[in-house]
């Protein structure tokens, strides 16, 4: 409950004192990137299984094909959309989902539908939690774009070593979860990764 108190209204302050920042950023996305909507929209699952609907700013050419991962450098990037995943900045929206009750600031980042399919036995209780904007799985794959795009096979090196890796993370963080952790994990998400990997050094117990 107190988890869910802070999600409220730390979102609905943030989507206040933010709004200057919406506002550019949706102008500078319909005027550098037209032909589509500003917010990307998705199917995602989360807290249980339940399927809720995404909010991101677009970052993408209207029409694309490809795979439900996304990997550093591909043409369907737009060079606004790149600056947008590299800050981080394009995942703002998703203050919303927070505010609604769809998502935390700190769990698992929500996969696609057919995804949770793969989570058998006790991997399924990744699901117990809200997914959220950052995690210590995110924290940990901050570049995973970057990585992908140095495999040979990205959607393999992701299914088979990434995502199990995540779930791992993920589950360890259930067991050790609490309010200053997630105020650990959200800090190192402002502040950057390297200092963050300074920290995760002293804290294996996340990665275990």
């Amino acid at each position: 409950m107190g988890k869910r108190i802070f999600d409220f209204f730390a979102s609905a302050t943030g989507l206040i004192l933010l709004m200057p920042l919406f506002l550019i950023l949706f102008l500078l996305i319909k005027l550098y990137m037209p032909g589509g909507p500003a917010i990307f929209r998705q199917q995602r699952v989360g807290r249980n299984g339940k399927l809720f609907i995404l909010y991101k700013y677009r970052t993408m050419h209207v029409t694309h094909h490809g795979s439900s991962i996304t990997v550093g450098g591909e043409d369907r990037i737009t060079p606004l959309g790149n600056v947008l995943r590299k800050s981080k900045l394009d995942e703002l929206p998703e203050l919303l989902n927070v505010l609604i009750g769809d998502m935390s600031f700190v769990g698992p980042r929500p996969d696609v539908p057919g995804y949770a399919d793969k989570l058998q036995g006790n991997d399924r209780k990744v699901l117990s939690l809200r997914p959220g904007i950052t995690g210590p799985a995110t924290l940990k794959f901050a570049n995973e774009e970057e990585l992908l795009a140095c495999q040979s096979e990205p959607q393999k090196y992701n299914d088979e070593v990434l995502f199990p890796d995540k779930v791992k993370i993920n589950l360890n963080y259930i067991e050790n979860q609490s309010f200053l952790l997630d105020l650990k994990i959200i800090l190192f998400t402002i502040i950057g990764k390297q200092l963050h990997e300074s920290w995760m050094n002293k804290h294996k117990e996340l990665e275990t």
